[in-house]
């Protein structure tokens, strides 16, 4: 299994980055949030899975290593293919994910595109408490401050291609929904707000 790639960005699309390893460039499929924290021309780091299928060999990159395991872990669920656990992780967080499925709350789940109620149960029942624990960072109390999350968040989604007059107003909606919440969790929530607005 390729585990982690490390190289050169070469090209940063809606759904996938190509990153220079060793003179070959791989494409790798990943969500909203982990494509915005790269930058073309930058070195990065990504944890990444590779899915074998009969006619492709795909690679799917991750923030972290907790993202990559509970992707994992997701794609174990049947009737859920690696593109749909990807969409769960572009929606929610690992420990987001491990709530709803803690608390058994469906609605969390259906937020997700590809989710239906069958689904979303099948996800609890399956599941259980493969997660694991939260792997929360940021102690409660602890955030970042404001004026530099809006920032970076700003940053992320004008590089996926947001103008900045759309982004602006969806990450202050973000805000007064989630207030508190860190970069991660405010740019999927803005995401989601753009995507509503299509």
């Amino acid at each position: 299994m390729i585990a982690n790639v490390r190289g050169t960005v070469l090209a940063i699309a809606a759904a996938s980055a190509v990153i220079e390893v060793s003179g070959v460039g791989m494409q790798i499929f990943a969500t909203p949030a982990t494509l915005a924290s790269l930058r073309i021309g930058a070195e990065a780091s990504v944890a990444t899975t590779l899915i074998v299928r009969e006619d492709s060999l795909t690679l799917y990159g991750f923030a972290d290593a907790d993202e990559r395991d509970v992707f994992e872990i997701i794609t174990g669920v049947s009737g859920i293919g690696p593109r749909t656990a990807l969409a769960v992780l572009a929606t929610l967080s690992p420990d987001e994910l491990r709530d709803a499925v803690a608390t058994k709350n469906e609605s969390v789940l259906t937020r997700v595109s590809g989710i239906g109620k069958k689904g979303a149960q099948r996800m609890i029942l399956e599941l259980g408490t493969k997660l694991g624990p939260a792997q929360r960072s940021v102690p409660a109390g602890h955030s970042t401050p404001v004026a530099a999350t809006n920032a970076d968040v700003l940053d992320a989604l004008v590089n996926l291609g947001w103008a900045e007059r759309e982004a602006a107003p969806a990450i202050e909606e973000a805000m007064v929904v989630e207030p508190g919440a860190s970069v991660a969790q405010l740019l999927r929530l803005s995401l989601r707000i753009l995507g509503s607005r299509r």
